[in-house]
């Protein structure tokens, strides 16, 4: 008997944050999500979340709960096994929204997974072949609240942290000089503009940056003002990561052809998920650049997804996996645990190895088809 979808349940998943989290593009007070979970004739059942966010991929919450409705009448009956095959059906029912569309194909992977008796890890030809060990991310504020933040991110052991700026080249050197202050010069500061700064004070702003020990700038500049960028990097003393200026493995092909970036950062709620992320590998393969998985706003249940990505390529070396710290609640079963130090771990359980909570999910929006 052929393997088949029998039925797709959509939850509207709303977690508060336990502090509003603040960058350039605005506060965040709730993940507002959408879990997905696809049932089979078999009975595999494959799990899949998504954290839309507004000011980056164009979706939120209720659009994402809408179009998986169209998305899962496409997959309904399909064999959860062809791939590619089903995320090809997705996009003919609708351009972009990856962020749902990645709940799907994350759902799909774990069905493949489980029916290949592997962990997902093993699954996409990885190995558990380093420490993955995640930052801690400030959000923006004053120069004090923000130190006081990172000096107690530093006292938890985390082993990098990643700073939010993206204002006037006063106020982030301001941010990241009290930081210096507090927590001293040992551990490495990864900074995150999310666009907010213009060519020109990127460059202005990077270079009054240079003596703080900063690994690397995420996204300094607007998304489509990438042509702007490879100047930016040329100018640049700090090394230069594409974040939403690189959604899938065409954005990818584009920035590395124009010399653009160093790193690229693959979050799956931009790629579409797996599929198109494993694509992106491909292009940073065949053009020599490093690679950080990072996240929006996802619990435990996704990050897992994507730890287990994280081992499918030894040009992955940075990890930026911390939103399940910053959730009031955690409706997860089984899956990723943080351990001491920043250290992520996933067990050997085939699939995903994650699942929800049952009487958690019977107290959330939902619609089967």
């Amino acid at each position: 008997m052929q393997l088949q979808i029998s039925s797709i349940e959509i939850y509207k998943l709303c977690i508060p944050l336990k502090q509003p989290f603040v960058i350039s593009l605005g506060t965040q007070y709730d993940a507002d999500n959408i879990l997905i979970i696809i049932r089979t004739n078999e009975g595999i059942s494959g799990y899949g979340e998504c954290s839309p966010y507004m000011s980056i991929n164009g979706e939120s919450m209720d659009t994402c709960y809408i179009v998986a409705q169209y998305l899962a009448a496409a997959l309904k009956g399909k064999d959860p096994l062809q791939i590619e095959e089903c995320v090809t059906a997705m996009d003919r029912v609708i351009v972009r929204n990856e962020s749902i569309k990645s709940a799907f194909d994350m759902a799909l992977y774990d069905i493949a997974a489980q029916h290949a008796q592997q962990p997902l890890y093993q699954f996409l030809g990885g190995r558990k072949n380093k420490i993955i060990s995640t930052d801690m991310t400030v959000g923006l504020g004053t120069p004090e609240k923000m130190a006081k933040e990172a000096l107690q991110y530093k006292t938890e052991g985390f082993p990098s942290i990643k700073v939010k700026l993206g204002t006037t080249t006063e106020a982030d050197v301001a941010r990241i000089k009290a930081i210096r202050e507090a927590i001293g010069n040992e551990l490495p500061l990864r900074i995150d503009a999310n666009q907010g700064w213009t060519a020109d004070t990127a460059i202005t702003t990077l270079n009054a940056l240079s003596s703080f020990g900063i690994e690397h700038c995420e996204e300094p500049i607007a998304r489509w003002n990438y042509m702007e960028l490879p100047k930016v990097r040329k100018n640049s003393p700090i090394k230069i990561m594409s974040d939403e200026s690189c959604f899938d493995e065409h954005d990818a092909e584009r920035l590395a052809k124009l010399n653009a970036s160093d790193y690229f950062n693959i979050k799956l709620g931009k790629s579409g998920g797996i599929f198109h992320a494993l694509k992106i590998v491909e292009v940073a393969k065949a053009h020599n650049i490093k690679l950080q998985v990072g996240c929006f706003m996802e619990s435990r249940l996704a990050i897992t997804a994507l730890v287990h990505f994280a081992y499918c390529s030894d040009l992955i070396v940075h990890y930026d996996l911390d939103t399940p710290l910053m959730l009031k609640e955690d409706p997860v079963i089984g899956g990723m645990i943080f351990k001491e130090n920043g250290i992520v771990e996933i067990n050997e359980t085939v699939g995903i190895g994650v699942k929800a909570d049952d009487g958690y999910l019977k107290t959330l929006q939902s619609t089967v088809i």
